[in-house]
């Protein structure tokens, strides 16, 4: 059996998953995010993370009789600790959701600047510099940075407090590092990368590809945890990248949404491509292959600010019934048409750098008087998936490889009407997983890889299977095609201006 660990933003799962993907048993434990000390800041303890992975942990196996053949983490990305020579934090964990800047020094120089702009690349590395929570931490804390031995993302952290390593897989390097997703190493010194992060390469983790051992559990761990001394510990890689490998992704004709906080479309391609130029596509959960990824930053979070903001009804009925509120949003718009009557919904609630540009925002157009909330519930869902769409369209262009079918993960896969609109806007046939613990699976076909008791093929084979297939349905396509084509897509160049004019009077969003 293998001990899945995932420890996420909102919560740590711990799951015994056997050779045939089947959960056997699972414990979670919700966590508090973040911390914020001042505004926009968002903190947490690191052995806040480890003391409740460790009673998730012991919890879970307190109940069990299964004999652990190794074990795999995947974690939120982005989150990082310093650690001392001791491997003690130095300081709080800086959660991925941060939002503090950095400082520009002297990198680039005036006439570097001036090509970079030419270029296009100025507001990619000027972004890249002052979102480094590394550069943030040298320029404002840099008694931190100097007796900093290892600079780790979580899941490398955990790694060290397991089996003594610093060692970090691959398909963890979704942050601030530099790190070569071409080569799938860290950068050479001639790397520019080094120049807009400065991250001393001997204070980062050795690297072992997904699915290697990483080193097996210590003494002291087997006592934190419940887990048995000697146990092998083998690399995972993010949560999105176990969610793609866990969702059976491994091919680029297979499109992989999430249905999450940030909603995503990503496919696992052969060779390193840029979707959007100069963005990395991340190395993946499987050996030397890459993850395109387009992301729509509040996603379904959408669906969390219109229950905070018009389901209050819904909410209370609900708590009464005792079901979910999406049970009655799920109802309430059965019998709307595809389309919403021709509410169209452009889900741009946080705007980006590029695709879309900072001065972009959320709008919702076609308003009449048959339009209920109802309707707007369901022009969100559109929305995101017509966002989506568009992401899968580029994602197509700049891969050369089409999409000839769908697997959804996330919270918003287990809606069959969020699944279905999906099938239709996309016009492929549409897979929900048999699970939604995707992430904690995927980390678990690498432990089995790792064990040599499956291959790659073999645990996508064995593990994998679909819970639910939506098939386009020919009416309801027609619709959404000439929606998308006629309407959404020309939604934001129609707008663009008018957002710009907006960011000027208002200063919102900041530039």
């Amino acid at each position: 059996m293998i001990l899945s660990i995932d420890a996420g933003t909102q919560s740590i799962r711990a799951s015994l998953i056997d050779e045939k993907g089947n959960i056997v048993a699972l414990k979670k434990t919700p966590i508090i995010p973040y911390h914020s000390p001042q505004a926009g800041w968002a903190e947490q303890d690191p052995e806040y993370y480890w003391d409740n992975t460790c009673s998730t942990i012991k919890s879970l196996l307190a109940k069990q009789d299964a004999e652990i053949e190794g074990v795999v983490i995947t974690t939120q990305r982005g989150t990082v600790i310093n650690v001392d020579n001791e491997g003690k934090p130095l300081r709080p964990a800086i959660v991925w959701l941060d939002q503090r800047k950095a400082k520009m020094e002297n990198y680039p120089s005036p006439f570097l600047k001036t090509v970079m702009k030419g270029l296009g690349l100025y507001d990619i590395v000027e972004h890249a510099i002052l979102e480094s929570e590394s550069n943030w931490i040298r320029q404002n804390q840099p008694e931190i940075w100097d007796k900093t031995y290892k600079y780790l993302f979580l899941a490398g952290y955990f790694h060290f407090k397991l089996t003594g390593q610093y060692k970090e897989s691959t398909g963890n390097m979704v942050g601030f590092v530099p790190f070569d997703h071409k080569k799938h190493q860290w950068a050479k010194p001639s790397d520019q990368k080094h120049r807009i992060f400065n991250i001393p390469i001997n204070k980062l983790p050795e690297l072992v590809n997904p699915s290697e051992r990483i080193g097996y559990i210590t003494p002291k761990a087997s006592k934190a945890t419940g887990i048995p001394e000697g146990v092998p510990l083998f690399a995972g890689a993010s949560d999105k990248a176990c969610e793609m490998l866990g969702a059976g992704v491994h091919s680029p004709n297979i499109g992989c949404l999430s249905f999450g906080t940030t909603a995503t479309i990503s496919t696992n391609i052969p060779s390193y491509k840029e979707v959007i130029p100069f963005f990395p596509s991340y190395s993946s959960a499987i050996k030397e292959t890459n993850n395109t990824e387009i992301m729509i930053y509040r996603g379904f979070w959408m669906i969390s600010w219109f229950k905070k903001e018009f389901g209050h009804q819904e909410i209370l009925q609900a708590e009464e019934m005792n079901v979910p509120p999406e049970t009655l949003f799920e109802e309430m718009i059965k019998e709307i048409p595809a389309g919403s009557m021709g509410l169209t919904l452009q889900p741009f609630w946080s705007p980006g750098i590029k695709n879309p540009g900072r001065e972009a925002k959320g709008s919702i157009i076609g308003f009449g008087d048959v339009h209920t909330k109802a309707h707007i519930y369901k022009a969100i869902l559109e929305g995101i998936s017509y966002a989506l769409k568009k992401g899968a369209q580029q994602t197509e262009k700049k891969t050369g490889f089409k999409m000839t079918e769908l697997r959804v993960s996330g919270g918003g896969s287990q809606s069959d009407t969020a699944m279905q609109l999906t099938a239709d806007i996309f016009n492929l046939p549409t897979h929900r997983p048999h699970t939604f613990e995707t992430s904690s699976l995927g980390a678990a076909m690498l432990g089995y890889i790792g064990l040599g008791k499956h291959t790659l093929n073999t645990a996508i084979k064995e593990m994998t299977r679909f819970e639910k297939t939506f098939h386009p349905q020919p009416k309801e396509v027609q619709t959404y095609q000439k929606l998308y084509n006629e309407v959404y897509l020309k939604i934001y160049p129609q707008l663009q201006p008018l957002y710009k004019k907006i960011q000027k009077i208002t200063g919102y969003p900041k530039k």
